[in-house]
Parts: C-alpha cells; sequence; structure tokens
C-alpha cells in the first residue's frame, strides 16, 4: 500500500440515482494486480485528472483486504469524489464495484472512472449505476439458478452422500453444472456430489478452466459494461 500527495488545484440500488453533493476535492485510487506491474501511468492519469490524494494497492484484485481502498474510504469526506482510471481498478467484480460505489454514496462521497466516462455526481453517471446494479443482481440470479440446477442433476443420479462406487455421466454433468459457480469450492462440491476432490479432477480435465470461466463472467463483467 501507498500513498502519493499531489499538488493542490482548484478543485438500495435505486438509491444510486439519488446526487450526490459535490464540494470537496478529488481522491485518487489506482491498483496493480501484479509485482511486476507498475503504478506509474496510472498515478500520472489521475494528476492530470486533478486529484490531490492519491491512496494505491499492489496486490490483486481478488484480495478482498486492500489497505490503500480502506484508505481511501476512511480519507474521504462528504462532497469530495473518488476517481479511478478504469472501473476494474476499483472493483473485483460488477457486485463489488456497486456495492463500492453505494458505500461512497452512504458516505456522501461521488465516483469516477476515467476510461469509461462516468461520473455519479452527474444524472447520466447515476443511472450508469442503477444499471450495473440491475446486471449485478441478474448474475447473482444466474449463479444461484445453475447451483439448484447442478442440485437437482446431483439428487437425480442418487447422490445424497457416501461414496459412490461409480462415477457416472450425471454426476459429471452436475459438477460441470456446479464448477463455474465462484461462491462454492471444489471441495464443497466433491463433498456434495459424494466423491473425493481428486475424483473431480481425475475425470474433468477442463476443471481449471471452468472454475477460470465462472469467475471472469464476474469480474470482468464492469470492464464489459463499461466499454459497451
Amino acid at each position: 500500500m501507498g500513498v502519493t500527495d499531489l499538488i493542490e488545484t482548484p478543485s438500495e440500488p435505486g438509491e444510486l440515482l439519488l446526487p450526490v453533493p459535490v464540494s470537496g476535492i478529488l481522491i485518487g485510487y489506482c491498483r496493480v494486480s501484479t509485482k511486476d506491474q507498475r503504478l506509474d501511468s496510472q498515478i500520472a492519469e489521475l494528476r492530470r485528472h486533478g486529484c490531490r490524494r492519491i491512496f494505491s494497492d499492489k496486490l490483486s484484485g481478488k484480495n478482498a483486504d486492500r489497505p490503500g481502498l480502506r484508505d481511501t474510504f476512511d480519507f474521504a469526506e462528504p462532497g469530495d469524489t473518488v476517481v479511478v482510471t478504469r472501473l476494474d481498478r476499483f472493483g473485483r467484480s460488477l457486485q463489488d464495484l456497486v456495492t463500492l460505489v453505494e458505500d461512497l454514496k452512504q458516505q456522501q462521497v461521488g465516483f469516477t472512472s476515467i476510461k469509461e466516462g462516468i461520473d455519479t455526481t452527474t444524472p447520466g453517471g447515476r443511472l450508469v449505476f442503477h444499471i450495473f446494479a440491475a446486471l449485478a443482481q441478474f448474475v447473482r440470479e444466474l449463479i444461484v439458478e445453475g447451483t439448484r440446477e447442478g442440485l437437482a442433476t446431483a439428487r437425480a443420479a442418487g447422490r445424497k452422500g457416501g461414496r459412490p462406487t461409480v462415477v457416472d455421466a450425471k454426476l459429471l454433468a452436475a459438477a460441470r453444472d456446479l464448477l463455474p459457480n465462484p461462491e462454492r469450492s471444489v471441495e464443497s462440491i466433491a463433498e456434495l456430489l459424494g466423491v473425493g476432490v481428486g475424483t473431480l479432477y481425475n475425470h474433468i480435465p477442463d476443471l481449471k478452466e471452468l472454475r477460470s470461466a465462472g469467475r471472469q463472467a464476474i469480474e470482468t463483467a464492469p470492464s464489459e459494461v463499461g466499454a459497451a
């Protein structure tokens, strides 16, 4: 985590549509996800945008403990606006992004993403996040629906506990339905289906790809929606 002081410059889903009073300063936040990446370009862009203080994190966006982000929220006061270079530098997923912006809203702090041209201090920017909130709910419902279908398939295959003597097509189909859900671990899926973790890896060669696809479907949603 790092903090960069800059030169002073002039300065419920539906609730996201309410205006935020703007009277304070611009506060920058930037993040890189690997040790090899540098913050320089993001800091320079935030400086050009007029940010008077910049907080940063050097860690994966999948890590929920982000000291720089926490300091950003602690530093921000009513009337300030938090600025990022692009949406995926702020939220780890679409739902996370909506939640963070709503948290800023509760602090009476605005949010701006430079690349996507989103500014929640404007009516248009607030409308975009109202749409984002609806999309986040849609993604959650898809995950729940997929989990229910996987459970139904597992029950139809007669897997109610214990280790089966045969790994059949129905069990593997149930596993493939459940694996893309990032809220379920491989261990919990194996336990649900009554098999060992190694059995899943042995019988589903693309298991890691299924897990990765499920995470990416949520984590890349902010950039994809914003770019649209």
